[in-house]
């Protein structure tokens, strides 16, 4: 990017961000590199030698896993993930939050995160965006919808999220869901202030002075429109720093505020995804969307193989299955064929609908049990890589992607090409020679059509 394009920003970094989960991480960073604002993905606290291989980055992100941890955790872990991106010295410091609002007081408590964050950054006031119309989420007048097949739902009454099985929704009120996790003042921007004008003074009313706690204000994304005042709102507004709590909403709204004003190029994007001869899929998802797109691999080509979870949830059975499963898929990509390992077929699965009474039997509590889904499925890949040299992959599942990442000693990401809108090509960057520049897609459970595997395969860009 020429310097001239970015004249009315200021030099160094724009934007940093800690990402609740893996594929909303990589969902922020293909937002702003489309933009043309260079932006790499971090999966340790960035260093000055890692940040080194990445000299014109304007974005720097680290990939967490805070949507499925405790308050202790976060109390323990988040204050050291925003110090280490807040010394990077970026004038907004985002805690990234799925489009979903995926939390509860108990998981990944998005308030909890917002009283750390302040804590640690300060600031006047909390902008929240998190409507994203490109990912089918608009939020309007503080209640959170989202579209699935063509249809509209409010959260609360979402096919999948109303059911999720661990932080499931049960308020699309974001205020309302947001108050029984931070006692902090909460307030709205609503679409009619938004689109009057008066969203700056709202803010200004209800921002911190020597008497008041930093509000979060929530604002609302219904359209482009909205979207972009949105980004101007936080832009103009973020003083010497602002912490935000928001979704790949907010890269789509700076981005689009930025572009208004002739500060980064109109004609930005990504490249479409070159083909591969053969690659391997990895679902924990427990989502509609993602088991339709294992019915269609299963149709089209692709061998599909379900992991026992009895079998893995109990030590003298588990490291059979494992084996199992990897040979299995090892010999569909000896023959050219892709493999798709999966613990689910969407959410009336007997495996989700049962994992309660599954994890009590093996003895673990429920959050144990999941996480070991995840490090199964982790150590499914790791060996499939080791056995066959495979150069692109794909996890589909948050949870379940932080695991797979961090078990393959990777580094850093850097989005490569197109594919779904929040689920980017990245190339990996790992200081293991067999993992360096291999080609992964972190997917979340709710992304892409239902040919979206294919495509990983086939290369190309699309809007599924």
């Amino acid at each position: 990017m020429s310097a001239s394009s970015t004249a009315g920003l200021p030099a160094g970094l724009l934007l940093t961000y800690y990402g609740d989960d893996f594929t909303g991480s990589t969902d922020a960073m293909e937002v702003m590199a489309a933009a043309g604002i260079p932006t790499v993905l971090c999966l340790e606290p960035p260093t000055a030698e890692l940040l080194k291989r990445f000299p014109e980055a304007r974005c720097v992100g680290l990939a967490g896993s805070a949507r499925g941890r405790s308050p202790e955790w976060m109390e323990t872990e988040l204050p050291k993930a925003f110090a280490s991106l807040k010394q990077l010295g970026a004038p907004v410091l985002q805690y990234k939050i799925c489009s979903t609002f995926d939390s509860s007081p108990a998981i990944g408590s998005i308030g909890k995160a917002i009283d750390l964050g302040v804590q640690t950054v300060g600031g006047r006031w909390v902008p929240m965006v998190v409507g994203a119309p490109r990912l089918k989420r608009y939020q309007l007048f503080g209640n959170l919808f989202a579209a699935i097949g063509g249809e509209g739902f409010r959260l609360d009454r979402h096919p999948t999220m109303s059911r999720h099985p661990v932080t499931p929704m049960a308020e699309a009120d974001l205020r309302v869901h947001l108050r029984e996790q931070s006692a902090r003042p909460i307030t709205l921007v609503d679409m009619v202030r938004l689109q009057a004008g008066m969203g700056a003074g709202h803010v200004a009313a209800h921002a911190a002075d020597n008497n008041k706690e930093a509000p979060v204000v929530l604002i609302d994304v219904l359209d482009d429109a909205t979207l972009l005042a949105a980004g101007q709102l936080v832009w103009e507004g973020k003083g010497s720093g602002v912490f935000t709590a928001s979704s790949s909403g907010l890269q789509y709204a700076l981005t689009a505020y930025w572009r208004q004003r002739g500060w980064i190029s109109p004609q930005a994007g990504l490249p479409p995804a070159a083909p591969a001869s053969v690659i391997a899929v990895v679902s924990g998802s427990c989502s509609p969307v993602t088991a339709a797109q294992i019915e269609w691999a299963a149709r089209n080509g692709f061998t599909t193989e379900r992991v026992d979870l009895w079998k893995i949830l109990h030590t003298e059975t588990a490291q059979a299955e494992i084996e199992r499963v990897v040979e299995l898929a090892c010999s569909s990509i000896r023959q050219g064929i892709s493999p798709v390992v999966y613990t689910a077929m969407g959410p009336d699965d007997s495996a989700v609908i049962g994992f309660d009474t599954l994890a009590r039997d093996a003895g673990r509590t429920r959050a144990d049990a999941a996480r070991l889904v995840g490090t199964t499925l982790a150590e499914v890949m790791k060996r499939l890589l080791d056995r066959t040299g495979l150069r692109r992959v794909v996890v589909a599942g948050g949870d379940s992607s932080g695991e797979v990442v961090s078990m393959l000693g990777i580094a850093a990401l850097a989005v490569e090409a197109a594919m779904a809108p929040g689920a980017p090509l990245c190339r990996a960057y790992s200081r293991l020679p067999q993992r360096d520049s291999m080609e992964i897609i972190l997917k979340g459970g709710q992304i892409g059509d239902d040919s979206f595997f294919g495509k990983a395969l086939a290369g190309g860009a699309f809007n599924g």
